[in-house]
């Protein structure tokens, strides 16, 4: 081989391990995409059982259950339809009735969904980008005149 062929070898053999290193964390963080919806657009979506996503909303007033350990039941609300969340850990400390939340996780085969976790505003003037922008959207979240 001459001295321009191994240059060129090397200059091919790195080009083809970046594009291998890329495909591969193009993969990985396409497994680990879930999607965002409010209860509202799920009457509209095709969400299948097992299926990650992102439900965000409102904690529904007076739905709140606590279970047996640290399952706790609730509803998310868009102020249209709500959607029936079953979770199970540690809830976050400012998690109450009607404040903003994201839960992730998967619809069970009953209709339920299971949540893996839950993420709740963390003072008085924030509320999720994603729960916000869409509760705007549907004329249910004004902000407040402070802001």
């Amino acid at each position: 081989m001459t001295r321009k062929q191994k240059r060129l070898s090397v200059i091919v053999a790195g080009l083809a391990f970046l594009g291998a290193a890329t495909g591969l964390t193009f993969y990985a963080l396409g497994q680990k995409a879930s999607y965002f919806y409010m209860p509202g657009d799920l009457a509209t979506a095709t969400v299948q059982p097992g299926q990650r996503i992102r439900l965000g909303g409102l904690v529904e007033r007076g739905t709140i259950e606590r279970g047996q350990g640290a399952t706790v039941a609730f509803s998310v609300t868009d102020k249209q339809k709500s959607v029936k969340v079953t979770y199970t850990g540690i809830l976050p400390d400012l998690f109450r009735e009607e404040q903003g939340v994201i839960t992730e996780g998967s619809f069970g085969p009953d209709g339920v969904f299971v949540a893996d976790s839950v993420l709740a505003k963390h003072d008085e003037r924030y509320m999720p980008k994603e729960v916000a922008d869409g509760l705007k959207a549907k004329g249910v979240w004004q902000e407040s005149k402070s802001e």
